[in-house]
């Protein structure tokens, strides 16, 4: 019987605990690739590299009995890198998983988060994908409570398939005394950050800038993945690459003068 081909990436890098994790898991599922970023990708978004030129070098020393290559581009290259060079005259993934990110990436992160634009690029390309987060920041942080819940998603997801064009966006609160009270399926909740900008001066005098803020969570709802997460339940939001407010047509279509 044939196991399944598993894709994995992230934005943290390749050296991240994360996806050493993530490999350790689905190991026990199928067979694995990895293909991720040689350095931190975080905050890139669905940004692909197109000005300057790509690199992509094997690595044998990261994984044990896995096929692994760094890349120097965006996430959302390295999905590309595999898909279309690596895998280019071999089967297709199965299944495409990112992460498991440091940090969270619920509410309105998950249009700036790498780790979903690797997964929304698996949703393009018509493959099933998840990407995982642990509201966790920490370099060296504990995800040992993440990976039975990982293992079941997988599973989930290869024997049942996904609606087309969706990925899963997957938060772990982090790691407490007591277990987590289950899974939720979510909507992303309505929030957002609220930035700052430090203003800084090098030595000949020229301002430099660090954006900083603070995460403000508008939404009041039960049923987002804020409200989850804050609720020690694992948030599993589907999310798509169409961004059509298809809501707004017909408002439009009635009200703008400009269209009669």
């Amino acid at each position: 019987m044939i196991k399944p081909l598993i894709l994995v990436s992230n934005d943290d890098g390749i050296t991240s605990k994360g996806i050493k994790s993530l490999v350790d898991v689905v190991k026990k599922i199928g067979d694995v690739i990895v293909v991720a970023p040689n350095s931190p990708q975080s905050g890139k978004g669905h940004a692909i590299t197109v000005g300057e030129s790509l690199r992509l070098e094997e690595n044998t020393t990261l994984f044990e009995n896995v096929r692994a290559y760094e890349c120097s581009g965006t996430p959302a290259d390295c999905v590309k890198m595999a898909r279309h060079f690596v895998l280019k005259d071999e089967r297709q993934p199965d299944i495409i998983v990112s992460g498991i990110n440091h940090g969270s990436n619920t509410s309105i992160s998950v249009l700036y988060s790498g780790t979903m634009s690797a997964a929304i690029e698996g949703a393009i390309e018509g493959t099933p994908a998840i990407g995982f987060s642990l509201c966790d920041y920490g370099s060296d942080a504990d995800f040992s409570h993440t990976l039975p819940y990982i293992e079941k998603l997988v599973r989930q997801v290869l024997e049942k398939g996904l609606p087309k064009g969706v990925a899963l966006n997957v938060n772990f609160p982090k790691k407490k005394s007591e277990p987590f009270k289950g899974i939720r399926i979510c909507r992303q909740a309505n929030a957002k950050w609220v930035e700052e900008f430090d203003q800084r001066f090098d030595p000949y005098n020229r301002p430099y800038f660090w954006m900083t803020g603070k995460f403000v969570n508008f939404d009041k709802g039960e049923d987002n993945d804020e409200w989850a997460i804050a609720n020690n339940y694992i948030s599993v939001v589907p999310c798509q690459f169409d961004l059509t407010a298809h809501q707004a047509i017909p408002v439009l279509n009635e009200e703008w003068e400009i269209l009669n």
